[in-house]
């Protein structure tokens, strides 16, 4: 498995001056952490991070000269800016059972000839060992064709970890064009006043 390395160092500062200096307060917390630990990440690597991993990246946390496996498990950004402001991230043993959301990415929409992806669900909830939890389940309809419809099935899923979901379930489906309505125009009919004749 490729590493995903975050440095996180102890934070002594307040939220605001942390972020002003480059960084991005944090908390550690997890199986082996007895109480949650507050922390700071470079927000240049940390943003690098979340763009190529998204926001339930697999990450190995290198604090205070030890690395420990976990995730990112919450990203709290800023109302107006949406810049990250702060996030959590939980550590765990690899072969610890967890439940995660996991998004859902439909590639190819663009390739679809005459017909349209109606997306009913855009995450899935899983369970299994923390090391086989993928980031994201990543779906490609390009080749779909009307009636086609996105399952389970359809994501590739390790045979050690398990939706919690019936197998059933519909995430999506391949439907047809809204048709173009057009609306009739409407004539306004004007009354020319009649002259009256004069007397």
């Amino acid at each position: 498995m490729e590493e995903t390395i975050l440095a996180a160092v102890e934070r002594t500062m307040q939220p605001k001056l942390c972020r002003a200096a480059g960084f991005t307060p944090g908390v550690l917390y997890g199986d082996s952490v007895t109480d949650a630990i507050s922390v700071q990440f470079d927000t240049a690597v940390l943003k690098k991070v979340i763009a190529a991993h998204g926001w339930n990246a697999k990450v190995w946390v290198d604090f205070g000269g030890n690395r420990k496996f976990g995730f990112i498990k919450e990203v709290q950004r800023d109302s107006v800016t949406a810049k990250v402001i702060h996030i959590d991230v939980f550590l765990v043993s690899q072969d610890h059972e967890v439940k995660m959301i996991i998004p859902v990415i439909f590639e190819g929409r663009d390739n679809l000839d005459n017909v349209l992806l109606q997306v009913y669900k855009s995450e899935i909830e899983v369970t299994g060992k923390a090391v086989l939890m993928p980031e994201s389940f990543v779906v490609d309809v390009s080749a779909m064709v009307l009636g086609d419809t996105i399952t389970s099935a359809s994501f590739n899923l390790d045979k050690q970890l398990t939706i919690t979901e019936s197998e059933n379930e519909i995430y999506g489906i391949i439907t047809p064009l809204p048709e173009l309505v057009v609306e009739p125009e409407t004539v306004v009919a004007v009354e020319t006043p009649t002259k009256t004749p004069e007397a």
